[in-house]
Formats: C-alpha cells, structure tokens, sequence
C-alpha cells in the first residue's frame, strides 16, 4: 500500500474530495487505486486493515468516467456491469463486517459496514429495506466499542425503514431484535433485553425452522443475560440449547461425509485403510467460503460456552464434552486439522469417562476421519 498527498492545483475547479471514513476534507490518496481518499493516515489504516486490501482494485471502475458507448444497448450493458460489480461489494462488504463482528473486532468491522450502507444507498435509495443489514452491523459494533448512543442512532435508522416496509421479511426481524436485545443488555435493561431477544429466537424460527443455527445466537445471549443475573439454571439451560444447534448442524455435515466417502461394504468406519483409500474425495470444506461470517459465530458461541463450563463451580462433564465434541467438528469442516484432533481426543477422555457408548462412537467416527487426512500429523 502507498499513500500519496494530493496537488491541491491538480484538482478541478470546485470538486471536493471526501475522507472515505468520515466524510470529512481528505488530503492523502491510496496510491494503488487512485480513486479512495482520507483525511489522515489513521483512517487510511484502518480502513485498509478492515476491507480497502481487499476491494482496491473493483473500485476502479466504479469510480472512474465510464466509457463512451456506441449505442444505447451497450450503454445499458455497461450500466448493468456496473451494477453487478456494485451488488457484489454490498455482499462482500457485509460479509466481512459480519465476520469481525463474531470475532469480537468491533472496530475494524465499522469501516466494512461504512462501504456496505454507502453502496447499498447507491442501489436502493435511502428508503430501502436493504440498508437496515450494515445499520444493524454498524449498531453491534458500536455497542462492543461502548458507543451506546452511536449504536441507538443506527438503531432508530434500521427500526424507523423497518416500520415503514409493508413486507419486512422475518431474518431481518430477527436481527433487528437481536441488536434492540443486545443494546438493552448493555444498558442493563434486562427485561426489555430478554423481550427482544425472544423475538429474536421467534423471527428466526419463521424465517429458518426451529432449532436452525440462526436462533443460535438468540439462545446464547439470552443465557448471557440470564448468567448476569446469576440466574444460573436458566442460563444453563439456554446455553444447552445453543450447543445442541451446533452440534446438530455439524453431525448432519458430518454424517453427510461419512455417507458420500463409504460404500456398503466400507460401512465400519473403524477400517482405516478404506478411508485412507478415500481421503482425497475428504479435501473439501463443508462450510462453504461464502459463509466465513457463520464459522466464526459457531467459534465465538462454542469457545464462549466451553469457557462458562470449564470454569464452572459445578462441573458437567457431559455438557462439557459435547461443546468440544462441537468444536472439534467446526475445526474438522474448516480443515483445522491438528486443532480437531486435539479437541475431538479431548472430548473423547471426557465421554469415556461417562461411558456414554453412543457419544463416544460418535467422537471415535471423527478422529478416524481425522485420520484419514493426508497431511495428518501423528
């Protein structure tokens, strides 16, 4: 990355140049695209650091003249491009703030959000219902930085457009409760919190089915506030119910892979040698790339939890054990492999204990699978 000062000469008569964070009077330049501006070097950091390394270049052509068209079928083809080009990045962007959100990084997922609402004002309008997704990701990062006023801003943008559309769909409900959930939280407001988030659970339930990873979220920080309560039995029971999604969802995977590699005659999972026969129909990620947002929600809540029952004064180790048996999935799908075979051994040492057969078959399944990998270090 290269920054460049600007020739103030250099410029046309009356044209005003706009930091790409904050809007304010820029004076540097990113010299890779020539078309992204600041007003300081920290901003230039920060939003290099959070999504600028990675659409540098597609914002080229959205911000350079477009070039003369022969006719109108090609200039409508152009204008379709261009739009393409910028849906893409709305996607793109969002998908990146969401990601840090779950990794707890609240403020490099602000700069993220920023692109994402601009380019989604561009396409829609300031009334659409598609900006309510980087208000409300604008919203869950100000309220992990403390911003609570910030956050409430965003939030009355995002619930005011949400009124106002006749058909708001029930995922976006759903996490507009969640955010109204968590500012509640923050405000220690925990009635109000533990409304909102039930609404949470409730949309998401509409919009996915019960029990689908997407009222996980809602299941974990409704225990959160329960555990701040110190009302313990509640929050354990929730945090219960959030594993269970998990782990649910992962042994579906799971059991999908293990019916694609084996034939009827390969069914004993314990015969390795089949699967190492097999282990190069095993390379493949089973959470699509597309999702990066949803592993890193899996981890936060799953690390989250295990972390609560390790270090709780009364120990279970049944629960404990399925929440690393969850983990030890998550890091298998993604291709962590020396991670998932530590973490499915250690659920394995703790179901043994157990002697939960059904459990421990289970886990055995997955470190053999681990097994199979060709670059599995012994």
């Amino acid at each position: 990355m290269r920054v460049e000062r600007l020739v103030p000469l250099a410029l046309p008569r009356g044209q005003k140049l706009q930091c790409e964070l904050c809007r304010g009077p820029a004076g540097l330049r990113c010299g890779a695209c020539c078309v992204t501006y600041y007003c300081e070097v920290e901003h230039q950091k920060a939003d290099w650091d959070s999504i600028h390394e990675k659409i540098c270049q597609l914002l080229i052509p959205l911000r350079t003249p477009l070039p003369f068209y022969n006719s109108d079928k090609e200039r409508n083809h152009g204008l379709e491009q261009q739009l393409s080009r910028e849906k893409h990045l709305v996607e793109l962007t969002h998908r990146v703030a969401q990601k840090f959100l779950f990794e707890g990084k609240h403020k490099e997922a602000i700069p993220a959000a920023l692109h994402s609402l601009r380019f989604s004002i561009h396409i829609y309008g300031l009334n659409s219902v598609e900006l309510v997704p980087p208000y409300l990701i604008l919203a869950e990062a100000s309220i992990g930085l403390g911003h609570l006023t910030q956050a409430e801003e965003y939030l009355s943008q995002a619930q005011w457009t949400v009124l106002k559309t006749s058909h708001c769909s029930d995922a976006i409900q759903s996490k507009l409760h969640r955010n109204l959930g968590l500012l509640y939280a923050a405000k220690g407001n925990f009635e109000e919190s533990l409304y909102h988030l039930a609404n949470d659970i409730y949309f998401a339930s509409c919009a996915f089915g019960t029990n689908n990873i997407s009222s996980s979220g809602g299941y974990y920080h409704m225990a959160n506030v329960f555990f701040r309560q110190n009302k313990m039995d509640i929050a354990d029971s929730l945090y219960s119910e959030a594993t269970d999604i998990w782990h649910s969802y992962f042994s579906g995977l799971i059991d999908v892979q293990l019916q694609t590699i084996m034939s009827p005659s390969e069914i004993d999972i314990l015969c390795l040698p089949a699967l190492r026969f097999h282990s190069m129909e095993l390379n493949t990620i089973f959470i699509p790339s597309a999702d990066e947002s949803q592993q890193a929600e899996a981890s936060q809540i799953l690390n989250a939890i295990l972390d609560i029952r390790e270090h709780a004064s009364r120990q279970q180790p049944m629960k404990t054990g399925k929440v690393v048996h969850a983990l030890a999935m998550l890091h298998y799908l993604i291709l962590d492999i020396p991670k998932a075979h530590e973490l499915a051994m250690k659920a394995l040492l703790i179901i043994s204990y157990l002697q939960k057969q059904d459990s421990a078959e289970a886990i055995q399944q997955l470190i053999n699978l681990i097994k199979s990998k060709p670059f599995y270090a012994k």
